[in-house]
């Protein structure tokens, strides 16, 4: 809006100003209000930070699949044909790579996020077909203090509490979400990005490296470690293939592109988070 475009905003449920209505239990969506735009960017999915139940994990999926094939059948249909870019992630990769650099050349890994990742890009296959931009935007951990892993973490680290995650050696993909932002504007504009694309800062860090930059940017000690087999234990597969996953992940096509992080340091990061 600040770069003068209007946005429309994808509502479930009645539709007011401003807003499109979207279904995907009955697989509808507005056409004549979709009519004309430029773009489609489809972030929505559940929750994936909690402990996965049987009920969760198939919500999880459907949400992602579902809602994607909506808006890529709508995209396909209209003349005007939108761009459509959607969200994904870099589960996609697997959820143990250790220390090997990951990029969109990379092919997809193991694990339930790994499924869920290949299932919702190839949902956006009627809009490919149909000859539309269509751009996976993989994203990696967001640092925000509202919400997503960054919150969970703050109340722990604000008493001093917080600390390394099992062996600390797992590599953790993160960007601060103004960068995120920034990524997706950039996406908008350059009509050449199509495909994957990594949303993910230069420098992924260990999590011992990031909890000791968390101690720093709150001024708390940063000691106390938490082990691996609790965490399995409280959270589960969930634990496995998020806290406890080591994913060490290239923004290539951002860089190729020419894009400039405003962050590109995890110092610079939690600081843009926590300001």
């Amino acid at each position: 809006e600040a770069k003068g475009r209007t946005v429309l905003r994808l509502v479930r449920g009645a539709a007011g100003a401003g807003q499109i209505a979207y279904d995907i239990d009955a697989a509808s969506v507005d056409d004549a209000a979709l009519a004309g735009v430029d773009a489609i960017l489809h972030l929505a999915g559940e929750n994936v930070g909690a402990r996965w139940t049987d009920e969760r994990k198939r919500r999880i999926l459907r949400s992602r699949v579902a809602s994607t094939e909506l808006f890529a059948r709508a995209a396909a249909r209209l003349d005007k044909k939108p761009a459509l870019l959607c969200a994904s992630a870099i589960g996609i990769y697997g959820f143990d790579r250790g220390d090997t650099w990951l990029d969109e050349s990379t092919p997809p890994g193991d694990g339930f996020l790994a499924d869920v990742c290949r299932a919702w890009e190839a949902a956006a296959q009627p809009a490919r077909a149909a000859g539309v931009r269509t751009a996976h935007l993989r994203l990696g951990v967001v640092l925000s203090a509202e919400g997503g892993a960054l919150a969970k973490m703050l109340p722990v680290f604000k008493l001093g509490t917080g600390g390394k995650v099992g062996s600390g050696e797992q590599f953790m993909s993160w960007i601060a979400l103004d960068d995120v932002v920034r990524a997706f504007v950039f996406a908008l504009d350059h009509a050449d990005l199509s495909g994957a694309v990594n949303v993910v800062a230069p420098e992924p860090v260990t999590n011992a490296v990031f909890t000791q930059a968390l101690g720093r940017a709150l001024d708390r000690p940063a000691i106390v470690p938490v082990p691996a087999f609790a965490l399995k234990l409280a959270m589960g597969e969930m634990a496995r293939e998020t806290v406890l996953a080591s994913q060490r992940v290239a923004p290539k096509r951002l860089a190729d592109a020419a894009f400039t992080f405003s962050y590109p340091d995890i110092d610079a990061g939690l600081a843009s988070a926590l300001r």
